[in-house]
């Protein structure tokens, strides 16, 4: 499904924000990114699901494409969602039916 979520690295620290690609789902979402990341890597991440809702997961990196140069981007990236509190996929089901 198409949805207008945005993720990065969790923490406080991260300003850098990067967009959802192709589409997310309750069990994970696909990504373009110039940062090359390794399959079976777990990640720590914030989704912003709007501009005052965030919901934090863990994920799996699952599968890792190199693009070419006319993408935009170095990478496209399936995330497998390994882990999120009921409370945090629950504000991510919301986010994909108003999406």
């Amino acid at each position: 499904m198409a949805a207008a979520v945005y993720y990065r690295p969790a923490g406080p620290g991260y300003l850098h924000h990067r967009r959802s690609s192709v589409n997310v789902s309750l069990g994970g979402m696909r990504v373009y990114s110039d940062e090359k990341l390794t399959v079976g890597e777990t990640l720590e991440l914030d989704l912003l699901l709007d501009e005052e809702t965030t919901a934090r997961c863990w994920a799996r990196i699952a599968w890792v494409d190199k693009l070419s140069q006319s993408h935009g981007a170095a990478y496209d990236i399936g995330l497998e969602f390994t882990d999120m509190t009921d409370a945090d996929r629950r504000l991510l089901m919301a986010a994909l039916r108003a999406g």
